[in-house]
């Protein structure tokens, strides 16, 4: 039986493109908390390169010694706005830069915690942290940002919404040369998580141990071809195999975690079971919906497909690990996705269709590319539509949507790698601005009165 377990193991990472998406360091940065902020940068990239140091080598010995790849090794960190609040610094971008040549000094692909959490208001830092977002992307390489701007139980934020749709049009701006890339790098959050180990909106939260390692999974490829073999079979066989699947593939992120915890002398903290899909062919989300019976990704009954498919992992995944956290589910960015990609630029897949699917998926509208010219004010209509979703669902919900420059729907934007390429969407063009001027805060639902 173990041969046989090693073997389907083997299959599933040659095969079905199995892998460890990331393993993910967090690290709190209130000891770094200084007044002068040259000296709390100067705390923040020694006690990040002390404890990364070993990272990435850790997580190369682990692939070599267990034949698992592990794609990205990343770094989390305590909201930023949290830790220059202290300082008398005008702008943050200086503790962007820190935090960039940290992930190049430990070789980490990524680090995220340019952060602020603003769901039921602002401090001085929290604005000051926002107003630097776009320049701290468009001069940094590895630096991912997030801005949490409601929450279940405190509502939306809307003075928050309005200035992120403004931050998400300049910072587009302020990388025109690579056609708004600094947006990738961007997310807007409700109900936003402490130990999400996938960027762009990983950070590492206050409730959170000193430094922790939490892992992030995948296998979209894993789910369709068991899929393949219960062909016309009920939903009933269809969530089963699901589950078994989920559970193989967190046993393995709980194995990695845990191994790579060891060696590190660090906390294991979660496992994520995200299903998140690569442009390659063959690990795509989309294909596992269509692999169901739909004709393509975006007709009738995909929200229902992936609500499926959501319940179905986080059923599988739970069992298999201590400790579950994150996201935990299947994420549906549409440049990542070549499925999502085939099924936008086939008329099937729109941006209200791709709305509807969040209501029941990981997270929201992820890596869409629109025009660049879409008002600021249509992003922030679009960020306070995503986050009533989240805050009535009370579920994590987010925005990363890239105004690309100089381009108009029919147009395709190239970013590369992980991140793909995603055909420009149609935005709907009837002004939301006056709804967005009213300012203040949308209040939290009656469902969240629970003390």
């Amino acid at each position: 039986m173990e041969t046989t377990q090693i073997l389907e193991t083997i299959r599933m990472i040659e095969e079905e493109k199995l892998d460890i998406r990331t393993i993910t360091m967090g690290i709190s940065l209130l000891d770094c908390i200084d007044s002068n902020g040259a000296v709390a940068r100067q705390k923040i990239y020694d006690k990040v390169t002390r404890l990364a140091e070993k990272l990435v080598e850790t997580g190369k010995q682990i692939e070599m010694e267990f034949g698992i790849p592990i794609i990205h090794k990343r770094i989390s960190v305590t909201p930023i706005a949290l830790v220059a609040g202290a300082s008398d610094d005008q702008n943050y971008t200086g503790y962007a830069r820190t935090l960039d040549e940290a992930a190049k000094a430990t070789g980490v692909n990524f680090i995220g915690g340019f952060s602020a959490l603003v769901q039921k208001g602002y401090t001085a830092g929290d604005h000051k942290l926002i107003q630097s977002i776009p320049e701290a992307l468009a001069e940094t390489e590895r630096v991912c940002s997030s801005v949490n701007v409601g929450s279940s139980r405190s509502g939306i934020n809307m003075d928050a919404v309005a200035e992120m749709g403004r931050i998400v049009r300049e910072t587009a701006e302020r990388t025109a040369e690579a056609q708004g890339l600094g947006c990738a790098k961007l997310v807007i959050f409700a109900n936003a998580v402490e130990d999400n180990p996938f960027m762009a909106g990983a950070f590492h939260g206050t409730g959170e141990a000193d430094c922790i390692l939490n892992v992030g999974v995948s296998g979209p490829g894993v789910v369709k071809r068991a899929l393949e073999k219960v062909k016309g079979r009920s939903f009933d066989v269809v969530s089963e195999t699901i589950k078994k699947i989920a559970f193989k593939i967190t046993r393995m992120g709980q194995l990695v975690g845990q191994e790579a915890s060891k060696r590190l002398n660090v906390p294991f903290g979660i496992v994520d079971l995200s299903l998140a899909p690569t442009p390659a062919v063959g690990d795509s989300v989309a294909r596992i919906l269509e692999e169901l019976g739909l004709e393509t990704a975006g007709t009738h009954g995909t929200t229902a497909a992936l609500a499926l498919l959501n319940d179905a992992v986080k059923k599988g995944g739970v069992m298999a690990c201590s400790h579950v956290g994150g996201l935990s589910g299947a994420f549906i960015p549409v440049s990542e996705d070549e499925g999502m990609i085939d099924a936008v630029e086939s008329g099937s897949l729109s941006l209200e269709k791709l709305e509807a699917m969040t209501a029941v998926c990981s997270v929201g509208l992820d890596m869409i590319a629109i025009p660049g010219d879409t008002p600021a004010e249509t992003i922030s209509a679009m960020i306070a539509d995503e986050a009533a979703i989240g805050v009535i669902n009370n579920k994590t919900t987010a925005v990363r949507v890239i105004p690309a420059p100089g381009k108009k729907v029919g147009d395709s934007v190239e970013f590369g790698g992980l991140l793909g390429h995603a055909p420009v969407m149609a935005v709907n063009t009837k002004s939301s601005a006056a709804f967005i001027s009213r300012g203040g805060r949308i209040p939290s639902p009656i469902h969240s009165f629970k003390n």
